[in-house]
């Protein structure tokens, strides 16, 4: 009974920062669901206004790393809740903002804390579980992007269509000042690092080209994502006819397939992390070019958006132990740097799912993500066949505490 007790306690950290992990995960993602009612509003093209997916990683591809290096030293509870109201307000800005300008600009502002907050938050759920369990530990903080998938996003594309992109952004402004006072009087005090590295000397496991790799495969697998999934829902109300509620609902199926694949990245990433990607990146390509063509036959797309929402959730999960995995001697680092890796590839995904909606249409944005996948496949085939140190959870390392 009391173990029980102290084990659920000891979990509660954990629980506490996969409900946040939501609000902050859905500040980045929320914009999907919304960009075609925002281009519309703020007079830009569907292309330009991707290009607010595209800020939003690049800052957060481009201050992660050091920055979570440099922070690593202050107490986590405070940067926790910190990261919260700066979200909050952020989003609150963006919901008055009267111009594409200072959208932009309310949109790099949470960028610059968000891979601290997901580095740290992957850091500290495994000090509680073990490195030896990583896989089940960061399945659970990724929940929070699960649900974000499951309902931030679509919630918000409902709310958008019931009163206006700009509620959403309210709401979700609202959202976060509620939980960073959640954290502020519930979560425990965690410490810093007492002896942190310089950043220069930190980031010089970049050298180790099995991490690079590792990285860089990120980079791929997200990029492939996301020349497609930037423009789902523009795909959905252009070509598939649906409209703005309808589409709400059909990403709310789409990241309810994300519980799936949750479950099964956090089960098979602990067995063979490079394995478990292949078997992801497969037939989430296959899912994307099937997705424009099979749009007017709902049967065949409800399947096609299963698979695909099913497998874009699990590499979240994979993606993130894998990296961390290969650079267990720093495993918050390691995470910084997937977060870094992976909206690079958010960032470039965008881009090229826009110039290819500019050159080819908006039919051909699966084919460009299935290409881009592709890719990540071989590179992950050849991380496998590389020589070297096998990366383990189990290696004794002093990141994890």
């Amino acid at each position: 009974m009391n173990s029980t007790t102290s084990g659920s306690r000891s979990m509660l950290p954990i629980y506490l920062l996969s409900a946040a992990g939501f609000t902050v995960l859905t500040t980045e993602f929320i914009i999907v669901g919304l960009l075609p009612s925002m281009a519309r509003d703020l007079k830009v093209s569907i292309p330009t206004a991707g290009l607010l997916v595209t800020l939003f990683a690049f800052t957060v591809a481009a201050v992660g790393p050091p920055l979570t290096a440099y922070l690593s030293r202050f107490g986590k509870k405070k940067l926790f809740v910190s990261t919260l109201l700066l979200f909050a307000l952020s989003n609150l800005l963006a919901a008055l903002t009267p111009n594409f300008g200072l959208m932009a600009f309310a949109r790099f502002v949470p960028a610059v804390m968000l891979p601290v907050f997901w580095a740290l938050t992957s850091e500290t759920a495994v000090e509680i579980t073990g490195p030896e369990r990583a896989g089940k530990a960061i399945s659970m903080v990724s929940f929070g992007v699960v649900a974000a998938t499951i309902f931030g996003i679509p919630i918000g594309t409902l709310i958008s269509d019931a009163f206006g992109w700009r509620v959403a952004f309210g709401s979700l402004a609202a959202l976060a000042f509620a939980k960073a006072a959640l954290l502020f009087f519930t979560l425990p005090s965690m410490a810093g690092k007492k002896e942190v590295q310089p950043v220069s000397a930190q980031l010089g496991i970049l050298r180790n080209p099995l991490i690079a790799g590792h990285v860089l495969l990120s980079l791929l697998v997200f990029a492939g994502m996301f020349a497609t999934y930037t423009y789902l829902a523009d795909i959905l109300e252009r070509l598939g006819h649906f409209d703005g509620g309808t589409v709400g609902w059909i990403l709310m199926g789409f990241g309810g397939m994300g519980l799936l694949g949750n479950w099964l990245g956090g089960r098979m990433v602990d067995r063979s992390a490079l394995g478990a990607s292949v078997a992801f990146c497969v037939p989430i390509a296959v899912a994307m070019v099937l997705a424009v063509p099979l749009v007017k036959s709902h049967l065949w797309l409800g399947v096609v958006l299963a698979v695909w929402g099913a497998s874009q959730a699990a590499l979240f999960t994979v993606s993130h132990v894998r990296v961390m995995k290969s650079a267990s001697a720093n495993a918050a680092l390691g995470a910084s740097l997937n977060i870094s890796g992976a909206n690079m590839g958010i960032g470039l995904g965008a881009m090229i799912g826009g110039r290819v909606i500019d050159h080819y249409g908006l039919p051909a944005v699966g084919i460009a993500g299935a290409v881009v996948m592709a890719l990540a496949v071989v590179l992950s085939l050849v991380l496998m066949s590389a020589r070297g140190p096998k990366p383990c959870a189990c290696e004794p390392v002093t990141s994890f505490h």
